[in-house]
């Protein structure tokens, strides 16, 4: 993984959960495209966080070989469904699997910054407590914010915590009741984003209150 801090000319500014297009353009024209969440929050410089995939025609490029200085187009920011403003309330349940943390650590560090005071509550689905992204951010949240952790395929010695795939169950658990009337943002693999959203759907949460955003296997969105 790997965070990189973009200077877009003539940025127009962007939402917390909002997401961009990277294009690269090879010497004999080829061109492939991708799209990546923003990892920054509004106030802060643009930023995006890649996964390294073996077979990734643009995420190999950007991880090894981006230097500063460097350039690429890109284009956004894009979507206006997936995002969370101050005076959206709360409270917040967030959920992430893998790689869907970054729109979602985008919208904490707006919360920060802001002051925004809506609780949140993120459950954040891993393989392993080495695959947990932004983890010493998520270590320390800020006031506000209960980070609940669960490694689905191995966990260290002596963990106390969750040790299970996210289900109704799970959820039963951690989310906040139905009757505080939360705002909730999924983001994952497929399978995951619509695993939580249904189960959400189950414990009485309202559908326009449950927000996905979800990705493919080879890292697309």
């Amino acid at each position: 993984m790997k965070t990189i801090v973009v200077d877009v000319p003539d940025w127009p500014g962007h939402r917390a959960g909002q997401h961009l297009d990277v294009r690269l353009t090879a010497e004999d024209g080829y061109r492939v495209e991708r799209q990546y969440s923003i990892a920054s929050a509004p106030e802060e410089p643009v930023a995006i966080t890649v996964e390294r995939l073996d077979d990734g025609e643009v995420s190999p490029y950007l991880v090894d070989e981006l230097r500063p200085g460097d350039g690429f187009e890109l284009r956004g920011p894009v979507g206006g469904y997936f995002v969370w403003a101050r005076e959206d309330g709360g409270p917040l349940l967030l959920v992430a699997g893998g790689s869907g943390i970054v729109p979602l650590r985008a919208i904490l560090r707006h919360r920060r910054n802001t002051e925004g005071g809506a609780a949140v509550r993120l459950l954040y689905s891993s393989r392993s407590l080495d695959d947990v992204i932004y983890r010493a951010e998520l270590d320390d949240p800020g006031d506000g914010v209960d980070v609940v952790h669960t490694l689905t395929r191995r966990q260290p010695p002596g963990w106390t915590g969750f040790a299970r795939r996210v289900d109704a169950t799970l959820l039963r658990e951690v989310a906040w009741p139905r009757e505080d009337n939360p705002l909730a943002f999924v983001c994952g693999p497929t399978s995951f984003v619509e695993t939580v959203a249904t189960a959400l759907v189950g414990l009485g949460y309202r559908p326009e209150r449950v927000k996905t955003e979800r990705f493919g296997a080879t890292g697309g969105r």
